[in-house]
């Protein structure tokens, strides 16, 4: 039996969940969200308990059981208290700011690096070049996240780019002067 899939999902309270057949939606005061989660799993409420049943013991089931779970507590907590991932931007003229709702970056080519955030994710750049990705769905903001980074990684000689707050990047040493015979 899966350890994380039989524990239970506690709902806050002001998160109010329906559950249709395989259909999940979930209602909370920063947004709703809703998914559609495979047949072979069943979700049994009781008070402000949730917990996800699976109906056989066949390989495929018991491999989903801990990632319905996660997903369906993720979708809870995302629309009670959000999600949030930093990210910050390092070298020498490299910089981020916002122009509405689009972020805008130098990352050193030729023009500014502009992106304009999905719908339910929020971008903001505070102070010393960091910028925060927030939002209900934890899986956009993780890709957003993702295809910010991508703009410019982080590189391995000077540590130049953008990385994720709390990343540790590997350096490298530079090239060793060469000793004359």
């Amino acid at each position: 039996m899966s350890r994380i899939g039989k524990a239970p999902i506690t709902v806050p309270a002001g998160v109010t969940v329906q559950i249709a057949e395989s259909q999940v939606s979930v209602k909370g005061p920063k947004g709703q969200l809703s998914r559609q989660f495979r047949p072979e799993l069943t979700f049994k409420q009781e008070g402000d308990k949730i917990t996800v049943v699976r109906q056989s013991e066949d390989r495929t089931t018991r491999s989903l059981h801990g990632l319905t779970r996660t997903l369906l507590a993720n979708m809870i907590k995302g629309v009670s208290t959000g999600f949030e991932r930093n990210l910050e931007i390092v070298g020498v003229g490299y910089r981020a700011a916002m122009e509405g709702k689009k972020l805008v970056m130098q990352l050193g080519y030729s023009h500014p690096v502009e992106i304009d955030p999905p719908e339910g994710t929020a971008v903001a750049v505070g102070k010393g070049n960091v910028i925060t990705v927030s939002g209900i769905d934890k899986q956009a903001v993780g890709d957003l996240c993702a295809f910010i980074r991508d703009r410019r990684p982080p590189e391995v000689y000077k540590g130049k780019g953008v990385k994720y707050q709390g990343e540790v990047i590997r350096r490298k040493a530079g090239k060793a002067a060469g000793k004359k015979k």
